[in-house]
């Protein structure tokens, strides 16, 4: 049976084309087995040329964000599911939100909801930090960082001053105030404010100076 020779073949829970294709070098017709392994379920696309296998055959438990990484790159989780990750906002976020170099997409998958936010290679490359579940590493902005990403990339707001995000981040983000007391640092501030070079950006972080400035 194809699926329980892949299985011993293939390490991991996530594989690409070429790993597929290399387990199953023995058979006449590897398309036509890769047909008849997503036809029955036994694995799963994520995209052109990418898979997991289905919980039947899976040995770790399945985690979205390591898989987020390679849907498309180079990306980073932040935006919405990193506020969410690091307990700064209440709801729990189902669509994984990253941001990359390349173009915004999006990706609706079997496994689940991607976007991919554009950022300059800049500001992209700043202020993120590894991450390990049993299913695979990944990479994530760190929390003032991903503040910074939703700042941002939010179109919708367009503050006029550094006191127009006090209603911004506690009633329309719902960021939660203790939590994000908890996160702020001086020289992640001065640092980001730098890197983004933005009057946006530049007033979030003068905001969190003056309302948080006896934790820093």
């Amino acid at each position: 049976m194809p699926v329980e020779h892949i299985r011993s073949q293939i390490e991991g829970d996530l594989f690409d084309y070429s790993q597929l294709m290399v387990a199953l070098s023995d058979y006449r017709k590897p398309r036509d087995s890769v047909t008849a392994l997503l036809r029955n379920g036994h694995i799963i696309r994520i995209r052109k040329g990418l898979y997991i296998f289905s919980p039947l055959w899976r040995r770790k438990t399945l985690a979205l964000e390591p898989i987020a990484n390679i849907v498309y790159g180079p990306s980073a989780i932040s935006l919405e599911y990193a506020l969410s990750w690091y307990g700064l906002i209440p709801e729990r976020v189902r669509t994984i939100t990253s941001i990359t170099t390349g173009r915004s997409h999006e990706f609706c998958t079997p496994a689940g909801n991607f976007t991919y936010t554009h950022l300059s290679a800049e500001r992209f490359s700043s202020g993120l930090m590894h991450h390990e579940t049993s299913f695979g590493k990944f990479i994530m902005a760190g929390t003032l960082k991903a503040l910074a990403d939703k700042v941002w990339a939010d179109k919708r707001f367009r503050p006029t001053s550094p006191a127009s995000f006090g209603d911004y981040l506690f009633s329309d983000l719902r960021i939660e105030e203790e939590a994000l007391a908890n996160q702020i640092s001086y020289d992640t501030m001065q640092f980001l404010g730098k890197v983004y070079s933005s009057r946006k950006i530049f007033w979030l972080m003068e905001y969190l100076q003056k309302n948080f400035k006896s934790v820093i």
